[in-house]
């Protein structure tokens, strides 16, 4: 066989293919464009919404990569090579990858829905997972609390965003609660009078809405009573902690008893 034979033989391949290669090397082109321009896009879409900023080099990076596997996919389909194959192997591999790491992967996603639905953000005071403490860090994987008495805890994201959470910074003002005892036999009116007094003279505490004081229970030793204010967030635990200190200075001078489990005891003589 000559190298005409040859030629004439390889013409009608090249013909067909050559087209395809062609259109395919257009197509890769053009579709490498579009996914910079549609990245670009997202990126502004991300900045316009105020996405954090330690998630966006991970969602940049995700939309990029699946662009161009299917665009690389699509490529060798024009290029006539069977692609059904090839897929069912990227999908088995994908799900054996994601039951190896479901947790991790839970973790991930939990941090992902964190940054863009932001229920707390750094700087917020949370109590979720039986923890407490003040946000220091929100990674993707975990989010690293420090409580007040400087401990760090590392709690994972997956369980942290779809278990119950409280956020006690989200409000500007908090309510502060106290339950107060008097003795039985003390003046009711006038230890409301002193309580109502003590939260008048405190201007840390707003008076919008008003203050509130009501007896609230007959215990076995006292009468209590419930007085609640609302303050700003900031001054919640100075409130709460000077307010039981004026309560038993004051309390004391304007002689109302505070008062404290007692057990009667009495002895009976078997003689007798």
């Amino acid at each position: 066989m000559n190298v005409q034979e040859i030629l004439d033989q390889l013409k009608p391949l090249i013909l067909t293919y050559g087209t395809k290669l062609i259109g395919a090397i257009l197509v890769l082109i053009l579709g490498i464009w579009i996914i910079k321009f549609l990245v670009r896009s997202f990126t502004r879409l991300m900045d316009k919404r105020e996405i954090d900023t330690s998630l966006r080099p991970f969602l940049k990076s995700i939309v990029s990569v699946l662009l161009r596997v299917l665009l690389i996919i699509s490529v060798l389909g024009m290029l006539g090579i069977e692609m059904t194959s090839f897929i069912a192997i990227i999908g088995a591999a994908g799900l054996a990858i994601g039951m190896a790491l479901s947790g991790t992967l839970q973790n991930f996603a939990g941090g992902v829905m964190i940054l863009l639905f932001k229920p707390f953000k750094v700087g917020d005071f949370i109590e979720a997972q039986g923890f407490s403490g003040t946000v220091n860090e929100i990674q993707i994987f975990n989010t690293i609390l420090k409580t007040p008495d400087n401990k760090t805890i590392i709690i994972p994201n997956g369980g942290l965003a779809t278990s119950a959470m409280t956020n006690y910074s989200t409000e500007a003002t908090r309510r502060v609660d106290w339950t107060i005892g008097i003795g039985y036999g003390d003046d009711a009116a006038k230890a409301e009078s002193v309580i109502r007094r003590l939260l008048s003279d405190d201007e840390r505490i707003l008076s919008e809405p008003e203050p509130f004081v009501a007896v609230s229970g007959l215990a076995d030793s006292s009468v209590n009573f419930t007085a609640r204010a609302w303050v700003k967030a900031e001054d919640y635990w100075g409130v709460y902690f000077d307010m039981n200190r004026k309560v038993y200075e004051v309390f004391d001078q304007e002689g109302l008893n505070i008062p404290f489990p007692q057990m009667d005891v009495h002895v009976h003589n078997a003689n007798g």
